[in-house]
């Protein structure tokens, strides 16, 4: 017997909750394609809203991506669905990231664990405010880690002296860009000044920019550059922020998404913990970069992102393009 169909506001619901996925400068790269008879739900890679500058390699879209298939799984979880997953399932279309099989509940029972983390898809933003100078529990930390190893990922909470060779190699990246006038492309492609602010659907808006930063070490990057920002003002971050690395044994396509998955998983764990997370990618843009960002005790891994935890402002919700431009039901 053919199983019933899902209706057309399921799957909107699905796709919606996808979409709120965190991705590199918010550009949301991604496309889904939902098939009625197979119950099938694919997730493409958007090649227009690649960065060739920041992101030659399209690591990063891969883990947008991928934080956007781990979102969907949540949220199939808490319908009661059971999200049968397959990545890069034809190799000849490197642009198809991922099949969904959405079966029923009859085939099994949901994963609660991941309908759990259902609540935080909406509250979990993008932090670029100062955090206060308090530990991270250790029993958070090791739920946090847990929820890396648990999509195939390693998460490690840098030390002293790690944390201040990865902030090195932020300033780094940051002295190489201004030194390179096509290295801010991207990110002026991706940012919202202005009345554009308050109707864009995508990209970083200056209401979400936070403050500048008059002094602290927090590795928060500065979207408005040498841009002025109305009403910005500036504060001082706090000066031993809370780092950790999520990396990956191996560094091609299917570990990307891998580590967009393990990064999403981490990020709802933190906001269900009631702290606020920011990302940088900034010193792994660059591959000689990147390798020393590596664990010195145990030199393995691929590093695929940095992680800025603590407690403070969750920072607004930045804008997310309509369902109907994403998604197209077959």
């Amino acid at each position: 017997m053919a199983s019933p169909q899902l209706d057309e506001k399921t799957v909107t619901g699905l796709v919606a909750d996808a979409a709120a996925a965190p991705s590199m400068h918010n550009a949301q790269p991604w496309r889904f394609r939902y098939l009625t008879g197979e119950r099938l739900l694919t997730l493409r890679a958007d090649s227009q809203r690649a960065m060739p500058r920041s992101d030659p390699d399209n690591r990063a879209l891969h883990i947008g991506c991928g934080a956007a298939l781990f979102n969907l799984r949540v949220t199939a979880a808490h319908a009661n669905l059971l999200p049968e997953t397959r990545l890069l399932p034809e190799p000849q279309d490197p642009l198809l990231l991922a099949a969904v099989h959405l079966a029923e509940e009859s085939r099994g029972r949901p994963d609660e664990d991941l309908a759990r983390l259902h609540p935080a898809i909406r509250e979990r933003h993008t932090s670029r405010h100062p955090f206060a100078e308090k530990d991270v529990p250790e029993d958070v930390r090791t739920t946090l880690q847990g929820a890396a190893e648990r999509e195939g990922a390693v998460l490690l909470f840098a030390g002293p002296w790690h944390a201040e060779t990865v902030l090195d190699l932020i300033r780094d990246a940051e002295s190489r860009d201004t030194l390179d006038p096509e290295a801010s492309e991207d990110l002026v492609r991706w940012t919202r000044l202005g009345p554009e602010a308050d109707t864009a659907v995508d990209g970083v808006p200056e209401y979400a920019f936070g403050p500048r930063k008059r002094g602290g070490k927090a590795p928060v990057r500065d979207f408005a550059g040498r841009r002025r920002v109305a009403d910005r003002g500036t504060t001082t971050f706090e000066h031993a922020p809370h780092l950790a690395l999520l990396s990956t044994p191996g560094d091609g396509p299917a570990d990307w998404l891998r580590a967009g998955q393990a990064l999403e998983r981490v990020l709802l764990e933190a906001t269900l913990a009631d702290l606020a997370t920011s990302l940088t990618s900034h010193a792994l843009e660059d591959r000689a970069l990147r390798m020393l960002a590596r664990d010195p005790a145990s030199g393995v891994g691929q590093v695929q992102m940095v992680l800025r935890l603590g407690y403070g402002p969750r920072g607004p919700a930045t804008p997310r393009r309509p369902v109907q431009d994403i998604l197209e039901i077959v």
